[in-house]
């Protein structure tokens, strides 16, 4: 008796429709280009995920730099100052102060100021 596998592979079809749905074309609906897209959308989704850390660091320093920059001082300059001024704080709270608290990141680029003088 011959073993039929029609559930097998439609199990296995609608694993991966359901992942590549919202796509474009036959890379939705036809089985060979909806499982090729959908594996390369979980690669690409396991890179972006390391890729957003690296895009959201670049974004902090571009606003910080900006800001140091008002004050006189370039972004490595900056970040110098407050390693000798013993201040500890991440480029994400830096880069927020720069934003939505100019008196506050004024404050603080005269502390690395003072520091670099010293």
């Amino acid at each position: 008796m011959r073993v039929k596998r029609g559930t097998v592979s439609r199990r296995k079809h609608k694993k991966y429709r359901k992942l590549s749905k919202g796509f474009k074309g036959r890379r939705n609906n036809v089985f060979k280009f909806s499982k090729d897209a959908a594996e390369r959308s979980l690669q690409n989704q396991y890179k972006g995920r390391k890729h957003r850390k690296r895009d959201f660091r670049r974004l902090w320093i571009t606003r910080i730099n900006a800001a140091a920059r008002i004050h006189e001082m370039t972004y490595s300059t900056f970040m110098h100052g407050l390693r000798e001024s013993s201040i500890d704080l991440d480029r994400k709270a830096l880069a927020e102060l720069a934003i939505n608290d100019p008196q506050a990141f004024a404050a603080v680029a005269e502390k690395a100021k003072a520091a670099l003088a010293a």
